[in-house]
């Protein structure tokens, strides 16, 4: 996104809406992709889906998992060293907002190691009273996932839709976002090149907010 470094928290506002005489509360949706690798098609994916979101009205945090740096989940370090404290800052952050829009990238044919650990880590935070999961089940979730392959990272996205509905109790929207060919698929100001791709994220922003703004 222009005008911002990588790693930064990105926050972008966008105007109420208005209902006659009633202002209605922007949803608030945290946007990240499940790789910091450097030049992620899924990085920019999300950069473009936090754009879109912000125009839809929502009020949206863009960030990126290298700020939050996690070891591989182990229940007997958990059991000796509890939770690491980016595990429960990431959580509560999540907590804050009403959405989440996840960019996914597909390493054979299923997510990240990057970011199964992190969603791993955050079912393990639960603070005094709470039930568990309950930062999943509590939000609406959308899902959007680049690929080099003619799959656009379909699989990615089948395999985290699994782990969020069936492994957290969360609500996915069914809409998705998939982009084929993505080192073909940008233009040069990081928007889709092809239209149908551009309206399907536009579909995909638009029910997130609706969902979203049910839950605010």
């Amino acid at each position: 996104m222009p005008g911002t470094r990588p790693g930064m928290a990105v926050l972008l506002s966008a105007r109420p809406g208005w209902v006659g005489s009633f202002v209605m509360t922007p949803p608030k949706i945290l946007v990240f992709a499940g790789s910091i690798r450097t030049g992620s098609y899924n990085a920019r994916l999300a950069a473009l889906a936090a754009k879109e979101l912000a125009l839809a009205g929502a009020d949206v945090t863009r960030i990126s998992l290298e700020d939050y740096p996690m070891p591989i989940y182990d229940g007997d370090a958990e059991a000796k060293n509890g939770v690491p404290p980016k595990a429960r800052e990431l959580k509560q952050m999540m907590a804050a907002h009403q959405g989440v829009f996840i960019a996914s990238p597909e390493y054979n044919a299923s997510i990240t190691p990057l970011l199964k650990n992190i969603i791993d880590w955050i079912s393990r935070v639960r603070e005094r009273g709470e039930a568990p999961l309950a930062v999943f089940k509590d939000r609406v979730f959308a899902l959007g996932g680049a690929s080099d392959s003619p799959y656009g990272a379909v699989r990615s996205l089948m395999a985290l839709r699994q782990v969020l509905e069936l492994g957290c109790g969360a609500l996915v929207i069914p809409e998705q976002i998939t982009v084929f060919r993505a080192g073909e698929a940008f233009d040069e100001m990081d928007n889709l090149r092809e239209e149908r791709a551009a309206a399907s994220l536009k579909r995909v922003v638009q029910r997130l907010v609706d969902a979203a703004r049910e839950m605010a």
